[in-house]
């Protein structure tokens, strides 16, 4: 098996681009191996490597818990956040400019967490999440403070067939449109990437932005953990 690194130059990046242009998410297929996604579940019941855990019904965020990760983050964690961003930032920056925004995203991702640190943002995102029988994440969006970076990725690392329900939800939101709901199924190991906020779309009347909301369908059997990637740290 190659390296994670590796898998994760050689996607197929101008069709995840095209993909994420044209509906604002995109699966990669296999991404992370079982083995790897084993070693990331493992770490939940171990508090070193987490700043903060959060229990959904508490904050009215459904059902469920997640974690946190603290700094140094692991290395697993630490290569997909550095490799993948460099991936997405011309996509990231040409949604900048159709959006009318002009801040534009550094080329590496070392330069793009010192400018949040600048800013105060300094508390890193990743995070692991895992649901039980009747849990489930109602619609949000992860912003954590004024710099967002616009695309981030989720990670199923539970077998499928190990669990049910608990689809992950993605719902747009157009102007002058009700709302559209698509439910991505993910195999083990593999990655959504998806628009953080709002992503730019052609109309007849030149460019509108289209609002994306994400969460996880009430899961019916079995656990579910997943890994979250997000590029800015929080406020």
């Amino acid at each position: 098996m190659t390296d994670l690194a590796t898998r994760i130059d050689s996607l197929n990046w101008p069709a995840l681009t095209e993909r994420l242009d044209a509906a604002g998410f995109a699966t990669t297929g296999a991404l992370l191996t079982a083995a790897e996604c084993a070693a990331l579940v493992a770490l939940y019941d171990q508090p070193e490597p987490f700043r903060s855990r959060v229990v959904m019904a508490r904050h009215g965020f459904g059902q469920g818990e997640y974690r946190y990760f603290k700094y140094p983050l692991p290395d697993i964690i630490a290569t997909l956040r550095r490799r993948l961003y460099p991936q997405l930032v011309p996509l990231a920056n040409r949604w900048q400019l159709a959006l009318g925004q002009p801040v534009q995203f550094p080329a590496d991702h070392a330069d793009y967490i010192a400018r949040c640190h600048a800013a105060g943002q300094t508390r890193p995102t990743p995070l692991l999440l895992q649901y039980g029988p009747g849990d489930y994440n109602r619609l949000h969006q992860d912003l954590y403070g004024a710099l967002v970076f616009p695309l981030q990725l989720t990670i199923l690392l539970s077998d499928p067939a190990n669990f049910s329900g608990g689809d992950f939800v993605l719902v747009e939101n157009k102007p002058r449109s009700q709302s559209r709901a698509e439910v991505v199924r993910l195999q083990r190991g593999e990655a959504v990437i998806f628009a953080v906020n709002q992503r730019p779309a052609s109309g007849t009347r030149g460019t509108y932005r289209v609002a994306l909301r994400h969460g996880v369908s009430t899961l019916h059997s079995g656990t579910r953990h997943t890994l979250g990637i997000i590029f800015h740290d929080a406020g």
